[in-house]
């Protein structure tokens, strides 16, 4: 850790609160955060962690709608869900605020002010969608329409999530008011914007000292910059009646835009937590901010935030934003309006007192650079045969026989083997190796050397046998034990920032209070002669048919929205012209086999009644090559060829998709129909 800095505060993104948590989130956010604050309290550093729910914003105001309510009644409701289920999963906020708070309001408030006063801002009329019916300007998310870039046709107006683009709302096709269903209209209106185009020299200074940034953070940041226009200006307020009233004449109806309000959240959860002395973590020059995020998130906390606090002046500017990636759900991505999700509310209620299990899965499968998984066979595998069979089993034999043969008082070690130094030296190695691993982000890194550590106890206890030498060398067997207790307790210490419960446990068994991360650095941190208390089990393992509820509860889900799933909206107009400019034939399907290395894909010989030729079609998973020989079939005949698995595919297979994403051939119904006849 650079020696310059002190102290360092910790955000971790405020969540909407318009739903409970779910592992996703934990596993880009708030997990890795808190594993971090836990290693730098232990190893002595000052740093204060804080976090808080997002109470503002469109999602807030249409989840009020749905439920009928009000928006304070909705955040009132999540904000206490989200609160209890961190706290019960040992996510270790220093505070948990909201930004619904007299104390946040004023933060942004003043903040913005202070930035309207120096002319930080540019007032500017905009055309922008009116719901004519609601009678009310429509915020991003009000409106839903076509992605201009992929075509999905649930695009929000400030963002495709099928494909990730950033949009304006009147980049969207066929755009339609999310509140009453109409085409909204055009309606000029006053926005203060932050100039981030007269900024950008003054960002792109600030990102190019931190190069050295996760490759998947700088590179989307650099690409912002590098795009054609560069950045643009962005509107800091919005027209709604939810959220920080507009401090500054003529800006009545408007509220601060979500995004310029919830960061400084983080500023104002810090002034609650040490109002004498919150300015010694945002300003002082040996002090530091690290931003823990999803990469959802990232412009938002390396451009928009850092431009808004160069605009003020007087804060530091976050020295890191270590985004994860996303995690999928058994292969799927997460969503929480399919309730394809594993909530965390949920998940405690149904394994009581595993909340370590969770924190070990997510971190050894934690989406740092790539999208990652989640499964729950993974799940069971990470704890029957890595949590139980080999951390657990070497605790409950090094325990279980100093109970057996020294009636559970530590043994003397007499003299050391070289085998004993060997694995004194590689557990003196432990810490620093998870210390560079933590301090770089790499948490996964840092997981797998801990449980190395419990490896080498396993190994050790296998190969020196104490349960065969008792009967022949009992000065030996004191060595051997002592040793094994000394790697218990080094356990202990170093598992604390990843499984916090576990290592309060283990340390009441050893009847030690809990030692800090340079102890661990020592093998000799149980005193000879101390009596441990008897061994408990510090895990059980997961049983098939409790994974299969887990499975059985998400099939449901995909069932039910299966079911409520509707059909694809019309797509815009297109013009006969373009249509007629398709040449649509009937063919036979003449032979057909799988694509090597892949499961989805069929190479497919058509006779098309002018030639024969081939095409590559992604119906594996719904047709067996045995089976569709002699099908007919319609065939865009004049698509461009394209290369596919090297594969060069001539034309395209019609097909039909249901709302459970099945397909089927769009065929002749009279299946004598002469090949090469043209659909009109």
């Amino acid at each position: 850790m650079n020696p310059k800095f002190k102290r360092t505060l910790v955000t971790a993104a405020l969540p909407y609160a318009n739903g409970p948590v779910h592992i996703g989130h934990l596993a880009g956010c708030y997990l890795p955060s808190d594993i971090y604050v836990r290693y730098l309290r232990s190893i002595g550093h000052d740093v204060k962690f804080v976090c808080g729910s997002d109470e503002h914003g469109v999602p807030i105001t249409i989840k009020a709608k749905k439920e009928n309510t009000t928006p304070q009644a909705v955040v009132d409701k999540y904000h206490k869900i989200m609160g209890d289920s961190f706290k019960e999963f040992g996510i270790s906020f220093d505070i948990y605020s909201r930004t619904s708070s007299k104390t946040h309001h004023q933060t942004a408030s003043n903040m913005f002010k202070v930035m309207y006063e120096k002319g930080g801002f540019t007032e500017q009329v905009t055309e922008q969608y009116y719901d004519e019916a609601a009678k009310q300007f429509l915020a991003d998310r009000y409106i839903v329409g076509t992605c201009p870039n992929c075509a999905n046709p649930n695009a929000y107006g400030d963002q495709c999530e099928k494909c990730g683009s950033t949009l304006n709302a009147t980049d969207l096709i066929n755009p339609k008011s999310a509140l009453s269903g109409n085409k909204p209209v055009l309606k000029q209106t006053k926005n203060w914007f932050l100039p981030l185009d007269k900024l950008q020299p003054q960002i792109k200074e600030y990102l190019e000292k931190h190069q050295d940034w996760k490759p998947n953070v700088y590179g989307q940041c650099k690409s912002w910059l590098d795009s054609g226009d560069g950045l643009q200006p962005r509107a800091m307020t919005r027209d709604l009646d939810w959220g920080i009233p507009v401090p500054v004449e003529g800006a009545e109806g408007k509220v601060l835009y979500v995004w310029f309000d919830a960061p400084i959240g983080y500023i104002s959860a810090t002034k609650e937590l040490l109002p004498n002395n919150w300015e010694d973590y945002w300003k002082k020059d040996d002090s530091r901010v690290i931003h823990f995020i999803g990469k959802d998130n990232i412009v938002f906390h390396c451009i928009i935030f850092p431009a808004t606090l160069m605009v003020h002046g007087g804060f530091n500017l976050p020295d890191n934003v270590p985004a994860n990636e996303f995690l999928n759900l058994e292969g799927d991505k997460i969503s929480t309006s399919r309730n394809w999700a594993v909530w965390l509310h949920e998940y405690l209620l149904e394994f009581k007192d595993k909340q370590d299990v969770l924190r070990y899965t997510l971190c050894a499968n934690a989406p740092e650079s790539k999208d990652n998984d989640f499964t729950w066979k993974d799940f069971q595998t990470k704890n029957n045969s890595e949590l139980v069979s080999i951390f657990g089993n070497f605790i409950n034999r090094t325990l279980v026989l100093t109970h057996k043969y020294y009636e559970g008082k530590v043994p003397t070690a007499s003299s050391y083997t070289k085998e004993d130094l060997l694995v004194l030296e590689e557990l003196a190695k432990a810490p620093d190796k998870i210390s560079k691993a933590v301090e770089q982000f790499k948490f996964r890194e840092a997981l797998s050397e801990w449980i190395s550590v419990a490896r080498l106890g396993n190994k050790y206890l296998a190969e020196t046998e104490p349960w065969k030498l008792i009967k022949t060398d009992e000065e030996r067997v004191k060595t051997i034990m002592n040793v094994a207790l000394q790697i218990s307790c080094n356990l202990a210490i170093l598992s604390e920032p990843f499984l916090p419960f576990t290592s309060e446990k283990l340390f009441k068994m050893l009847n030690l209070h809990p030692l800090k991360w340079l102890s661990a650095k020592q093998t000799s941190n149980v005193p000879q002669g101390h009596l441990i208390n008897k061994d408990e089990l510090l895990f059980s393992k997961i049983e098939d048919s409790d994974v299969q509820v887990q499975l059985d509860k998400l099939q449901k889900s995909k069932m039910e929205n299966e079911q409520n799933k509707p059909l694809e909206p019309i797509k815009t107009e297109t013009s006969f012209d373009d249509f007629s400019k398709m040449d649509i034939r009937t063919a036979t399907i003449l032979e057909a086999e799988l694509v090597p290395k892949t499961d989805k894909l069929l190479k497919l010989i058509l006779d098309t009644g002018v030639d024969k030729r081939t095409v590559v079609s992604g119906i594996a998973q719904y047709y067996k090559p045995q089976n569709i020989i002699g099908q007919k079939v319609c065939l865009l005949a004049n698509l461009a060829p394209r290369k596919i698995k090297g594969i060069e595919s001539q034309g395209m297979i019609l097909m039909a998709e249901n709302q459970k994403g099945e397909l089927c051939f769009v065929s002749p119904i009279v299946n004598d129909f002469e090949n090469g006849s043209s659909v009109k």
